[in-house]
């Protein structure tokens, strides 16, 4: 039988920091909800703002999949791996902390803030070699469709991770339907919308709301306004 749970947008954690706004889908850092800790392996769901010019020192993480995705602006990224680099809209930067890895992000621009969406997934192997990627995904090849941006091997559509984890980002038009099928048995689905008014499986989310789903094969989407929607087929089982 089906289940689903729905965070709406106003029902997150909030930490304003003046520099960082950043809202929790998940219990994080000061935000702890016993009932909000996890969706399968998703274990942070941050949509955050960094004022202009501001950003994350040198801190570090081990054994989780971290997954950055920017929506507006340009966040440079630096890590004890020697990678340095800025990701923009469009683009998605993953980096498998493995043993440990020590990374800083700021926003380097002067004049406007970022705002990006910081995404952990316990990863499948713990105890990896750290590793660093990101890719640019035009907009246009996720209009009126799902357009794959991770996956668990490098031979699939976009960047891999190390979990049994698909995302997928949709640019829709008002009145788009269309359906998707689970990944892999045991998987369940956390849909989360950036943009406009969503339907999904009979249930309507606006902006910024999170809606998972799991016992399920398949998920119907329509999108009621125009909207943007980011997918991730996770598992539901932690390794």
């Amino acid at each position: 039988m089906e289940n689903m749970v729905l965070h709406r947008a106003n029902t997150r954690g909030n930490a304003n920091h003046g520099w960082l706004n950043s809202n929790h889908t998940f219990s994080f850092a000061n935000y702890h909800n016993p009932e909000r800790m996890n969706f399968g392996v998703l274990r942070v769901l941050n949509d955050d703002h960094v004022e202009a010019g501001m950003g994350f020192g040198t801190h570090p993480h081990n054994n989780m999949e971290i997954i950055s995705i920017p929506l507006e602006g340009d966040l440079e990224h630096k890590d004890s791996m020697g990678n340095l680099g800025v990701i923009k809209q469009g683009d998605v930067q993953v980096m498998s902390a493995g043993t440990g890895v020590q990374h800083s992000e700021y926003n380097r621009n002067k004049d406007k803030a970022v705002k990006f969406l910081q995404i952990w997934l316990f990863p499948k192997k713990k105890g990896v070699t750290p590793r660093y990627d990101q890719m640019s995904f035009p907009k246009t090849d996720r209009h009126n469709k799902l357009q794959q941006v991770l996956s668990p091997t490098p031979d699939d559509e976009g960047i891999w991770i190390h979990q049994d984890a698909w995302f997928h980002l949709g640019d829709f038009d008002r009145g788009f339907a269309t359906s998707y099928d689970i990944k892999k048995s045991g998987n369940g689905a956390y849909a989360f919308v950036l943009k406009g008014s969503i339907k999904i499986n009979g249930q309507e989310l606006n902006s910024r709301d999170g809606l998972g789903i799991w016992n399920t094969n398949t998920l119907k989407i329509e999108s009621t306004t125009d909207a943007e929607l980011l997918l991730m087929d996770v598992p539901m089982e932690i390794a």
